[in-house]
């Protein structure tokens, strides 16, 4: 490149103070710029600290590009190994695991009953809702029924072949004490016959009868089924062949009667409606309201009462309490648990060619719910009236399981949606200035450090769930792409002067503090949100917070290895992305020499001088090569228009290219600049955005409007609610939710029960038992048991059966067939009774006889002698299973099997075994109406309440449930949020005072990010979502985040000198670009999750990081610049030097000097360029400083300016 004409001298209006009077945010200082002498006398020691902190980024930044193949080589190997770790990670999908608070009282009450009773429940449920499809339509009709029996009938006839097998409803089903009959013939026929246990509106027809599978076989009849088995008439046949007394009696007992057919017949117009049905001979459709008021009965009448509750739904009465109308009805299955199936079938002869185990149980209990749910959902024709919805344990499973996938697609998308934007923001027409493989390489980077992160987290153990795959990836790439940009833009504007080995040094110089504190502190963020104890949320705080490191190491070791390339790349002069082509128009760099200052003297402390001035580019013809021209007799142009003012035309400026002028028409190719390339995000800030915002008006504007945008957040925060309904969660617009919906609407009850402990005895605490239940049944929610109906405790039902044995026993010994010495002649409850009345509970002397007639099994007072307690609920167990399955009272240790033979004339029968004192037994419940969070924690505090009352009289009880297991948390969560939001916010000013050694301005950051985060809470409220365990981790996190936003502006404001207007628009010019571009792409981040599947991600993530990446913006880029003009801290380095008229003023131009003003004539075949000169002075360093190594020119004084030339460092080298 040829540089012509003589080097014109700079006038001393060069020098004037506006244009020397301010250091750039990215200046280099203190640690090499700033003379002892200017340091503000408090701040030496924070500036000596900082000063060696960059220094050690300068020493990181210097060697990573001087071995920048070798770092980025080592760099990826070991992010790509720890990426491998994705193959052993777990997805976690169990709710318990998922949602119950670590180390709460309710994990240890868990805990507690999964070591007595295993992890398994008693069954599974399989529920149909039936409502109509017209809102608020009648559903008490004969034709509604019948319908639900369609469907009902439908689902319940599923088979599945499996292993060879078929695997239907009677097999599978869970049926309620089924009694122990030394008969073989009558004990498998029972087994066959034994209905499963279904909660069906059917049961109060003869209809119901049809739900049941179970049939079996007797000579000279037609099969049994329950639609045709009268149980008194087939024992009174059977009575000839067998003993069935007992049997007989256990049916009377659990007052069976005639069964179903003796229930009226829902359409009385069957043929195979049993004569004995009420309705049978009239032929008249009985009154359905009537028949299920009150509810229904499976086949006992004393131990299957389903309560109207569990059956109907939007019931409505006239004022006399008579049921009316309804809108929705509810059939439940119910199904063994696999270890229940598993343990039916073992050593069976249907399954010992198999291999049979649990994981096949619940392999076919599972498919067995799948195909259950798509024949009930397909059960009806679509113009029918009524519509069904089902659903199944196994259902839920599988959302949870979707729930968990990742989105290839849209984690596709979403990447590719990025490297678009980074690719394209970093494209510049100039191949020598353009970063768009940079762009590329540092989107992918990030990609392969969040997949590292994520490996390692599943390398330690730490399982996955919905958030970690549908989320993390999104917003862990949103964030570290955000520090790409900021160190891309701090390496294209180098200071002048710098030499090419020193750039990436002097950039991590510049950013790395920022860089570390933003990073730093959205690692506490995450790592304090961790203290949320829901497991799932822990989870993903943790690997939020393991991710985020492992993309600040790679932003600060690997990226700059690929700068470094890159700039290789620039001075070689090759096209960007396509770096193998040579640029077609290789524009070179531009030294120009002024040749003196005259008699002007540089202020000591001044670390840059930067003149413009202006030369003459154009092509030439003969190649592509561009040539400029600096006149013999120049002219300085004058700075072009700034709205701030002289005082912002400053070194720390970027260089302004002016529009070129039309070639002569022969010139077959000209190099210019396009309009649309000088505007860019810097040039907004610095023209534009920054003096309209630092205008007095303007703050004051700004003030008010983020006040009220303060006041009215304070107030929707207190709108928020509590809670997350599984609605919530499931997508909207399927069956899934359509089922949730009706049964949150309709059935809103909830199955829990009471559980008393160990560590007192039960014998001697039964009226405290007694008062704990008459306290939990007295809660609002508790379902309140008929009024005909006994309380269904495994209590109650004891002391009921002790108190019929004794009737039967004085009965018998009344009428003498019962004596002192034999009970043979009397019935089977009497003689139970007489064995039950000689025990005295003393291993030694075992049997008193005396006792018959002294003693009672239960006493006046409703009590059981406690020296029978146990003996007698041996006795119970074994003779009662029809009334032990009814109370759900699942003991543990479970009493000891004893079988009651009236007729052994041994008398070994006699010695009964007592049970072991009980560690567990529950008190089944049912609790209603709980359709807000509210209701749910009132139900649970009276619960607790009830609890700790008990523990007062020595009974340790607690209650177990899905309200307590998932709507506890609750209690507390709000103090939970509000102790990490404090604490993590006291960590963020200790952090920001520490590595910014400047308190006063991490008070200012700290308001800011607390003002976000009230506001974000506050939206939250006004956009209707619900407080939960998920926001709480977004809004304890949104403290890292914001930080993002503050930081940068913080310190570039913080290293400026000059007044507070000018500092803030010096940071505003050099951080907007980067902190925007970086908000820009966390959005796009978060864009792909408005496309997912499940509203829950789009209402609690999607919109709740939007809202927060927007008022992070705004923070950072208005509120807080106004706040640092007004309240900001003092600059860290002022200027002692005074300022004289003669400097202020430009002087008139000398003959042959150069001038102000634009040159009379200029060539038309040359276009205006702006060219910057630098003239560095090195100061001493401070004490501990990095040491600069020395140049290959001498330093700049003014005494060599006198003679010599001023050279200014380019990124390519000069030509003479």
């Amino acid at each position: 490149m040829r540089v012509g004409g003589a080097h014109a001298p700079i006038p001393a209006s060069m020098t004037r103070s506006p244009a020397l009077r301010e250091l750039p945010p990215s200046y280099t200082p203190p640690a090499r710029a700033a003379a002892p002498q200017i340091l503000a006398g408090s701040l030496r020691a924070p500036l000596w600290l900082r000063a060696y902190f960059q220094g050690l980024l300068f020493s990181l930044g210097f060697g990573i590009q001087r071995h920048c193949g070798k770092v980025l080589f080592l760099g990826l190997l070991a992010f790509g190994a720890l990426a491998l770790g994705l193959r052993v990670a777990i997805i976690e999908t169990n709710l318990e695991q998922l949602w119950v608070e670590v180390g709460s009282r309710v994990s240890q009450e868990l805990h507690y009953t999964k070591e007595k009773l295993g992890e398994e429940a008693a069954y599974t449920s399989q529920m149909l809702i039936q409502t109509s499809r017209q809102e608020g339509e009648n559903i008490l009709t004969p034709e509604a029924l019948g319908l639900h029996l369609q469907a009902a009938l439908t689902a319940s006839k599923v088979q599945v072949s499996l292993y060879g097998k078929s695997w239907d409803l009677n097999k599978i089903c869970y049926k309620s004490g089924v009694p122990l009959i030394e008969n073989g013939m009558i004990e498998r026929m029972i087994e066959k016959l034994f209905p499963c246990v279904i909660l069906t509106p059917l049961d109060c027809f003869w209809e119901g009868a049809k739900l049941q599978g179970g049939s079996a076989y007797l000579p000279g009849r037609p099969d049994i089924q329950w639609t045709n088995l009268d149980p008194e008439q087939l024992l009174e046949e059977l009575g000839p062949f067998a003993s069935l007394e007992g049997f007989r009696e256990l049916l009377d007992k659990a007052q069976v009667g005639q069964a179903y057919v003796g229930r009226p017949c829902l359409h009385p117009d069957d043929l195979h409606c049993p004569p004995s049905a009420p309705n049978h001979h009239s032929r008249q459709v009985p009154n359905v309201a009537d028949e299920l008021s009150g509810g229904c009965h499976g086949f006992s009448h004393k131990f299957m009462h389903w309560q109207e509750e569990l059956l109907l739904g939007g019931t409505a009465r006239n004022p006399q309490g008579q049921l009316l109308r309804a809108e929705a009805l509810q059939t439940t299955f119910l199904l063994m648990s696999p270890r229940q199936l598993y343990e039916h079938f073992r050593g069976d002869y249907q399954t010992h060619d198999i291999g049979w185990s649990e994981e096949q149980a619940g392999t076919v209990l599972q498919a067995w719910q799948r195909r259950f749910v798509q024949l009930a959902q397909e059960a009806l024709p679509e113009n029918a009236s009524q519509q069904i919805h089902a659903f199944s344990s196994t259902t839920l499973d599988d959302i949870l399981h979707a729930f968990s996938e990742v989105s290839a697609a849209r984690l596709v998308g979403g990447y590719l949606l990025m490297l678009a934007y980074a690719c394209v923001t970093m494209l510049r027409w100039d191949c020598a200035q353009s970063q768009g493989a940079v762009g590329l390489a540092g989107v992918l980077l990030v990609a392969l450090a969040v997949a590292s992160g994520l490996g390692l987290c599943a390398l330690l153990g730490i399982t996955f769930n919905a958030a970690t795959t549908q989320v993390l990836p999104f917003l862990a790439l949103g964030i570290g792409v955000d520090h790409i940009f900021l160190l891309a833009h701090a390496f294209t504007e180098a200071l002048p002067g710098t030499r090419l080995q020193d750039r990436m040094g002097e950039c991590l110089q510049r950013t790395g503090t920022s860089v570390a504190l933003a990073s730093i502190n959205n690692m506490a963020a995450f790592l304090m949100a961790a203290l949320v104890p829901i497991p799932a949320l822990r989870a993903f705080s943790l690997q939020a917070a393991i991710v985020v490191g492992c993309t600040f190491v790679a932003v600060m070791l690997v990226f700059p290895a690929i700068l470094s390339l890159d700039l290789r790349r620039r001075h070689c002069q090759r096209l960007d992305v396509l770096c193998c082509f040579s640029s077609p128009c290789s524009a070179r760099v531009i030294q120009i020499l002024p040749q003196e200052l005259g008699d002007r003297t540089v202020p000591v402390g001044i670390a840059h001088l930067t003149a413009t001035v202006q030369a003459f580019t154009h092509c030439e013809a003969s190649s592509q090569h561009v040539v400029t021209i600096l006149p013999s007799q120049a002219h300085l142009v004058p700075p072009p228009s700034d709205p701030l003012g002289s005082e912002l035309f400053s070194p720390g400026g970027s260089t302004r290219d002016l529009l070129g002028q039309e070639e002569q028409p022969r010139q077959k190719a000209a190099c210019r600049s396009l309009p649309c390339a000088r505007w860019n995000l810097t040039h907004f800030a610095r023209f534009q955005f920054a003096p309209l915002l630092l205008q007095s008006q303007a703050k004051a504007i700004v003030l008010v409007l983020f006040g009220t945008l303060l006041g009215l957040s304070l107030y929707g925060a207190t709108l928020v609610q509590d809670g997350l309904a599984l609605t919530d969660v499931v997508p909207r617009g399927t069956k899934e939710h359509d089922f949730l919906s009706a049964q949150l609407r309709y059935f809103s009850l909830y199955e829990v029960a009471l559980v008393t402990q160990g560590g007192f005895d039960y014998a001697h605490s039964q009226r405290a038992l007694f008062d704990l239940h008459q306290r939990f049944s007295s809660l609002k929610a508790v379902l309140p048991p008929p009024a005909t109906q006994a309380p269904r405790t495994w209590l109650h039902y004891y002391r009921n059966w002790l108190q019929g044995i004794q009737a039967a026993f004085d009965q018998d010994w009344a009428s003498g067939r019962i004596t002192r010495h034999s009970y043979r002649n009397g019935s089977e409850d009497g003689a139970l009774a007489y064995k039950l009345l000689i025990q005295t509970g003393d291993s030694q002397g075992p049997l008193d006889f005396g006792q018959l007639t002294t003693r009672k099994l239960v006493d006046r007072e409703g009590l059981i002698p406690p020296e029978l307690f146990y003996v007698g609920l041996t006795v119970w167990v074994s003779s009662d299973p029809l009334g032990l399955a009814a109370s759900q009272a699942n003991f543990y240790p479970p009493p000891p099997e004893w079988l009651h033979d009236k007729y052994d004339t041994t008398g070994e029968n006699l010695r009964i075994p007592p049970a072991q004192p009980l560690e567990f037994a529950q008190f089944p419940f049912l609790l209603r109406g709980l359709q807000k969070t509210a209701d749910f924690m009132e139900a649970i505090e009276g619960a607790r309440a009830a609890c700790a009352e008990a523990g007062q009289a020595g009974v340790h009880a607690y209650p177990s449930g899905s309200p307590f297991l998932f709507w506890e948390q609750y209690l507390g969560l709000r103090r939970c949020f509000l102790l990490a939001v404090c604490i993590l916010l006291v960590c963020t000013f200790l952090i920001c005072a520490l590595l910014l050694l400047n308190p006063w301005t991490a008070a200012l950051i700290v308001l800011v990010l607390a003002m976000m985060t009230v506001e974000l809470f506050g939206i939250m409220g006004f956009l209707g979502i619900k407080l939960s365990a998920i926001p709480v981790v977004i809004l304890v996190a949104s403290v890292g985040i914001g930080i993002e936003f503050t930081v940068h502006v913080a310190l570039g404001f913080l290293t400026t000198q000059g007044s507070r207007n000018l500092r803030a628009a010096h940071a505003l010019e050099h951080t907007f670009a980067p902190v925007t571009d970086g908000a820009i792409s966390t959005l796009l981040g978060l864009l792909m999750l408005a496309g997912s599947n499940f509203d829950f991600i789009v209402r609690y993530f999607f919109v709740v990081l939007t809202v927060l990446t927007l008022l992070g913006l705004l923070h950072g880029l208005v509120l807080l610049p106004v706040l640092l003009s007004i309240l900001g801290p003092p600059p860290e380095v002022i200027q002692m030097y005074k300022e004289s008229p003669e400097v202020l003023s430009p002087s008139a131009p000398e003959g042959g000097g150069l001038r102000w003003g634009a040159s009379p004539s200029l060539p038309q075949s040359f276009a205006r360029v702006t060219t910057s000169m630098t003239v560095a002075i090195h100061p001493p360093p401070l004490p501990g400083a990095y040491i600069h190594p020395a140049s290959d020119e001498p330093p700049w004084s003014p005494a060599a300016t006198s003679s010599g030339n001023l050279t200014s460092r380019g990124p390519g080298p000069a030509t003479g």
